[in-house]
């Protein structure tokens, strides 16, 4: 059983988690000027991989993982970020920020859908509503911002948006049973590998057809990118990867999924501070909104924890 100080350093992982998401699009307008999605996110698995794969080779970090650990790792994998950032990536190049944003704020209704029916997690009525109140924030901000909500012309665009939206709940809710028996790195480890593998294969075998080589490692060659890389590739890839596992492993998917719109506010927050953006009276009151949302969802529900199934259990539900 975990005790209070763990669930306060789960929190604490939870809520980095937020903060490190929230400061990134500042690093994606850097990199997405330079190199197309595709390489960027190739780019960030491999960086993100070199910088994990230093402390297990000098022996720092245990990793204890076979083939078999990697079947089952692989789902998660598939998950995110196989599946999560091209659709979110080809997403964006055919819609607006705003919509992006409009969209991901609907990870942790998906996210109380999925763990609801598969790993059995009950929310009071109380959570429920406190978890729509900060989508309702995050929603009501970008559609103040923009004037007008999902105003694309790219239905495509919009649609996998959604589908990158489901593929982050579904990650969030399969990584719970999963964290129980294995660490957090060795996770991590296991999906930076296959997103590293499969993403440099996807945009390599790309430039080939193309016959544009050289458009791979062009942007290698700026400082710029560089900075913005290591951010978006150890910061933003790898140990919001860390801090998700440990959180999942003693947070509610449910709840792990809301304190994830807080990145609306630190991304707001930034903006204001590092870009000069005008911050304006909606800014405000989406914010308190997703606050208490968060709040609500957190601290709103039973003090039971709701058990942990196990992966298989949840692979037998789907049959």
């Amino acid at each position: 059983m975990h005790n209070r100080s763990t669930n306060g350093v789960a929190y604490l992982a939870a809520l980095s988690y937020a903060a490190i998401l929230g400061f990134s699009f500042l690093f994606v307008k850097l990199t997405v000027t330079e190199a197309s999605p595709l390489d960027v996110i190739a780019h960030r698995f491999v960086l993100s991989l070199i910088a994990l794969t230093i402390p297990v080779l000098f022996g720092w970090i245990k990793i204890n993982i076979k083939w078999r650990d990697m079947l089952r790792i692989l789902p998660l994998a598939l998950l995110s970020p196989l599946l999560f950032f091209p659709l979110q990536a080809f997403g964006l190049m055919s819609t607006s920020s705003s919509e992006g944003g409009i969209i991901q704020a609907t990870v942790p209704i998906f996210t109380l859908l999925l763990a609801s029916y598969f790993l059995k997690e009950r929310t009071t009525a109380l959570q429920k509503i406190s978890l729509l109140l900060s989508v309702f924030g995050v929603v009501f901000i970008f559609v103040m911002k923009s004037g007008a909500p999902l105003a694309s012309n790219s239905f495509g665009g919009i649609v996998l948006l959604v589908l990158s939206a489901i593929c982050l709940s579904g990650y969030n809710v399969l990584a719970r049973p999963l964290t129980q028996k294995y660490s957090p790195m060795e996770l991590t480890y296991v999906t930076s590998i296959l997103g590293c593998v499969v993403f440099n294969l996807a945009a390599l075998g790309y430039h080939a057809i193309d016959g544009s080589m050289s458009a791979y490692t062009a942007p290698l060659v700026k400082p710029d990118y560089w900075l913005a890389l290591a951010y978006l590739g150890i910061l933003s890839t790898l140990v919001t990867s860390l801090l998700s596992s440990f959180a999942l492993k003693w947070i509610e998917a449910s709840k792990m999924s809301v304190i994830g719109n807080l990145s609306t506010l630190i991304s707001m927050i930034a903006g204001a501070y590092i870009l000069k953006e005008q911050l304006a009276y909606y800014h405000i009151i989406g914010a308190v909104v997703i606050i208490i949302g968060v709040v609500g969802t957190n601290f709103g529900g039973r003090k039971s924890f709701a058990p942990i199934k196990t992966a298989s259990e949840i692979s037998q539900r789907t049959e």
